[in-house]
């Protein structure tokens, strides 16, 4: 079994040691937080690091890596206070990708995919329309992580958008039956199948 050290992390080439502490996490989720400015100019781009924060009240984060060069979807954020999260399918995983393509403000990627720009109801933000699963954000705080300088962002979930066919009768939403992709490393991309789903475990007696 191959050992890495703390020292040998540190001394390792780049590029290398972004594929390697990328992929040590696990299978990560694959959205898309597409957001406007308050000039209407749109933004959409994946991320890999949302993560479930509670269901009272629904909460979600996502992880922000160093405002020290632009982040568009930071900054539409923080300026209009809403954003949708939308996950990525097998279809459109490819545009899905395209989108960690660094193009300056003012291009938006939806015009450089398929992609397309989605408004709901009165909703400020676009969705992804493809998306199986869609969610309106409202931010909510947002938490420096020193170590590092990312930041947490966190948000209130005010609308859900689900597949028919995704929802069962307990409100599991069976993600595999919408080709529901996730995320090994940066830009390894799986397709996950649902195995089993086990009851609530108590204590054997």
């Amino acid at each position: 079994m191959k050992c890495f050290t703390q020292s040998d992390l540190d001394s390792m080439d780049r590029l290398y040691r972004i594929n390697l502490v990328n992929s040590l996490s696990g299978f990560k989720s694959a959205n898309l937080i597409a957001t406007v400015d308050d000039q209407g100019n749109e933004n959409v781009a994946v991320f890999s690091s949302v993560i479930h924060l509670g269901s009272d009240p629904a909460v979600l984060g996502f992880v922000l890596r160093p405002t020290t060069v632009a982040r568009n979807s930071y900054d539409n954020i923080k300026q209009t206070g809403f954003y949708s999260i939308n996950h990525i399918s097998k279809e459109i995983m490819e545009d899905g990708h395209h989108t960690s393509a660094k193009y300056p403000k003012g291009v938006s990627e939806f015009e450089m995919t398929n992609l397309q720009a989605q408004y709901i109801a009165d909703f400020k933000a676009p969705f992804v329309a493809q998306a199986p699963i869609k969610m309106a954000m409202k931010f909510a705080a947002e938490y420096p992580i020193k170590l590092n300088g990312t930041i947490l962002v966190v948000g209130e979930i005010l609308s859900v958008y689900i597949q028919d066919d995704l929802l069962e009768e307990d409100g599991f939403v069976n993600l595999s039956k919408g080709n529901i992709v996730s995320i090994n490393g940066l830009d390894g991309y799986t397709l996950p199948q649902l195995q089993v789903r086990y009851p609530y475990q108590r204590p054997k007696n």
